[in-house]
């Protein structure tokens, strides 16, 4: 259905599986599911469920989303709305409230002060490999005769080796940025 202001509202029982594109604002309160291609803003609402990968100018769930956002300007998750994929976006607001579970990638920032540059969904960085067990034992006494009564103390009570944890894996050359969340 299209309204008087150049939208489209995609009704509750309407359901659209396939290839969906548009130059034109799109309401979705049924459900779509396939890809969905938008030059303007997606509005999901409360009664809309969209199961696509998503490419728009900006997006705003207030319904469910799964799969994965790319917005060039900006995306939005209400206190109703909930998401389950990746976001790729410049902007990103998760209200307070609101359920997601995925990435968020906003852009390569240079240091230098200028804009940031989208780019695509970061990958997940496997952890470095467990420390060998070498590095868990404790180092061999010298074998002389006053260690001999200290190494029979220490073989009657056996010594707990806390094992070390590797470091969390860090994105090189990456800038972190906030991502605003409004509370109410």
């Amino acid at each position: 259905m299209a309204t008087s202001d150049g939208s489209t509202i995609i009704g509750e029982s309407i359901l659209i599986s396939g290839s969906l594109n548009g130059d034109e604002d799109l309401t979705v309160r049924g459900r779509v599911e396939g890809t969905l291609t938008l030059t303007k803003t997606l509005l999901v609402e409360p009664t809309g469920i969209v199961k696509a990968e998503v490419q728009v100018r900006n997006c705003i769930i207030a319904g469910a989303v799964v799969g994965n956002v790319t917005a060039t300007e900006s995306v939005e998750i209400t206190k109703e709305g909930r998401m389950v994929g990746d976001i790729t976006a410049p902007r990103v607001i998760i209200v307070d409230g609101a359920s997601f579970r995925g990435r968020i990638d906003m852009g390569e920032v240079d240091v230098e002060g200028e804009r940031p540059v989208a780019r695509p969904a970061s990958r997940t960085v496997a952890p470095p490999p467990a420390p060998a067990r070498a590095a868990l034992r404790p180092p061999p006494r010298p074998a002389s005769a006053a260690a001999a009564p200290m190494a029979k103390r220490e073989e009657a009570t056996p010594i707990q080796a806390k094992p070390i944890a590797p470091p969390a894996p860090v994105a090189m050359g990456a800038v972190k940025r906030k991502v605003i969340v409004k509370r109410k």
